[in-house]
């Protein structure tokens, strides 16, 4: 389906009012609105503004490692913080607020918050302006949350959003060469809740190449994940779409949710990249079920991947997960995670079980089947031992065999491990507003890869969890600051050490496969043992800067741009040279 951006405003507003009461009559039934349970995608900045709000100890038992939360559970976290800022205060004035608990510009970022989940903290729509109400809505209008359309009474609630952007984007490098494309999209955001218990949520957009050739499309292929996992942008290279949506359901306190549709989870306390699951490919179908009592939580999910082996689509590809998490007082809290990955089986109750040893029901299925399947173990902790600080370790095993463990031999092969160790400092240097972290991570060779080539941790051959390629390590560094409210800037540098390739004989048969190619985990017990860092040695040091100033509630212009030097050791310190950036002008409301 094309996009036409020549319309009639006037037959716009029509099709989206039939479209909005449509949609309302289907879902609107009986019950009392009290709690909005559908959930906030962990894209949004509020999740930051969270974090930063707990290593303050304003808001100790948040958690970051699972998300995304529901709106009432984000408000309940947002109505904590205010109290502890304002106190007993009912005017709500900007300025009222504790300084030694708020900077300026977090008191500021609150009050934007109050305003756009307005309706989550106090159900109320003062603070709303609704497009086809056609009573004073003003698209440029500050103080206020725009909607398209919302309707709000004691039995549901309802809330339509339009989207839209256009993105220009350009690259210069010596393997990525010279490059220039627009991107253009439009989409709509439908979300709400029935009962005070069924929230629901659909997203969708369809977005069209407005300049560039099949060059351009390849580079803006290779750098977007989207783009990178929309068939239709690959095989016609023009246009392209997405959706997330799903249903959920949650009882009272959310004790208990199950939800079932498509929506991005993130999963460990990586504070610049996650080891368990991470925004580096696209969102996936999956079942999820959550339990929470007090200070421990347990999530399970079963779910459908895009898969392939050596280019080749698979018929099936899913993925089994649990994740437990207790919290030990305010400062101290650990996750235990298990994932299997089941390659060319449509559905097995094996893996859905959600009170279950993965590895042990994987391991009893039988020989054949358990080494066509993938499975994880990690283990991860975040403590906080003072405020203002916080520091994370992270433990995968992909593979653990006891038995050659500390073999220095071809046998010790079976056993593959990642690591991850962060540091997160918010008012860094005593710097308000400022925000550092620092994170070291190693794959060990064929870490994510399977020997299969199909049970690889991978949705549409990107990594589930860390970006890093296995056979690699990495220091990173991340500095965010926020100039005012409206205004972030993010600063990254990467140093990243890699071996990868392949050793072939006379013939041109591989002979040896050094573990650095996700999608490639063939000969992975090769004569001799894996070494990290063995193969074709490739060191990388990589800058990125992204800047977001939303001069205009829901106004918003962005900017990204990467430099990367790669440095290729195995050809004498060739260095390939490569930069690229986006600029977007992006509406949301």
């Amino acid at each position: 389906m094309s996009i036409y951006y020549n319309f009639n405003i006037n037959n716009m507003r029509k099709n989206i009012y039939i479209l909005a009461n449509s949609l309302f009559l289907m879902f609107l039934l009986a019950a009392s609105a009290i709690a909005q349970v559908e959930m906030v995608p962990p894209s949004h900045p509020v999740y930051e503004f969270l974090k930063r709000m707990q290593i303050k100890e304003i808001i100790p038992d948040y958690n970051s490692a699972s998300i995304p939360l529901s709106r009432q559970k984000i408000a309940d976290y947002l109505k904590v913080v205010e109290l502890r800022a304002r106190g007993n205060d009912k005017s709500m004035r900007i300025d009222k607020f504790d300084s030694k608990i708020l900077s300026s510009t977090d008191n500021k970022l609150l009050n934007d918050y109050n305003v756009e989940f307005e309706f989550d903290i106090r159900k109320t729509t003062a603070n709303a302006s609704n497009l086809l109400s056609f009573k004073s809505f003003d698209v440029f209008k500050d103080n206020k949350q725009k909607y398209l359309y919302y309707y709000t009474d004691s039995n549901a609630a309802f809330f339509l959003d339009g989207m839209g952007n256009l993105s220009y984007r350009g690259s210069e490098g010596d393997s990525i060469g010279k490059n220039s494309i627009s991107l253009g999209e439009l989409g709509f955001r439908i979300r709400g809740t029935l009962f005070d218990r069924v929230g629901f949520y659909l997203r969708a957009s369809n977005g069209q190449k407005l300049s560039g050739d099949t060059k351009d499309r390849v580079f803006a292929y290779n750098t977007d994940v989207r783009l990178k996992a929309n068939t239709k942008f690959v095989t016609e290279g023009k246009n392209f779409d997405s959706f997330e949506g799903y249903l959920r359901y949650s009882t009272q306190g959310e004790w208990l949710a199950l939800t079932a549709g498509r929506e991005a989870i993130y999963s460990g306390f990586g504070y610049i990249d996650r080891l368990f699951l991470s925004n580096n490919t696209v969102p996936f179908d999956a079942l999820k079920l959550d339990l929470k009592y007090k200070a421990i939580s347990y999530q399970f999910l079963y779910g459908n991947l895009k898969g392939d082996s050596l280019g080749r689509d698979l018929a099936s590809k899913n993925i089994a997960s649990h994740r437990f998490d207790v919290r030990l007082g305010n400062r101290f809290r650990f996750g235990i995670t298990e994932s299997i990955i089941i390659s060319d089986n449509f559905f097995s109750f094996t893996y859905l079980n959600p009170i279950s040893f993965l590895v042990s029901a994987d391991l009893n299925k039988g020989v054949d089947e358990t080494l066509k399947n993938n499975s994880l173990l990690g283990i991860d902790f975040e403590v906080v031992p003072v405020d203002n600080l916080a520091v994370q370790g992270s433990f995968l095993i992909d593979d653990l065999n006891l038995s050659t463990l500390s073999n220095n031999d071809a046998s010790n092969s079976d056993n593959k491990f990642g690591y991850q160790a962060g540091l997160l400092w918010t008012d860094a240097f005593t710097l308000p507003n400022l925000t550092a972290a620092v994170e070291y991570t190693r794959l060990d060779p064929f870490v994510y890869s399977h020997r299969t080539n199909k049970s690889t941790y991978t949705n549409w051959g990107m990594s589930l969890g860390h970006a890093l390629p296995p056979n690699s390590d990495e220091i990173a560094t991340k500095f965010t600051y926020w100039v005012g409210s409206r205004l972030r800037m993010d600063l990254t540098y990467q140093h990243q050490r890699s071996g990868a390739g392949f050793l072939y004989d006379s013939s041109g048969a591989m002979i040896q496969n050094y573990g650095g190619d996700i999608n490639l985990g063939s000969h992975d017990f090769n004569e001799t043992k894996n070494t990290f860092l063995q193969g074709n040695r490739v060191d990388r040091d990589i800058i990125g800067l992204n800047v977001s100033w939303q001069p205009i509630r829901q106004w918003y212009l962005e900017l990204k741009y990467n430099y990367s030097v790669m440095n290729l050791l195995y050809l004498n310190s060739k260095k390939v040279i490569d930069r690229y950036w986006f600029v977007t002008l992006r509406v949301d409301y």
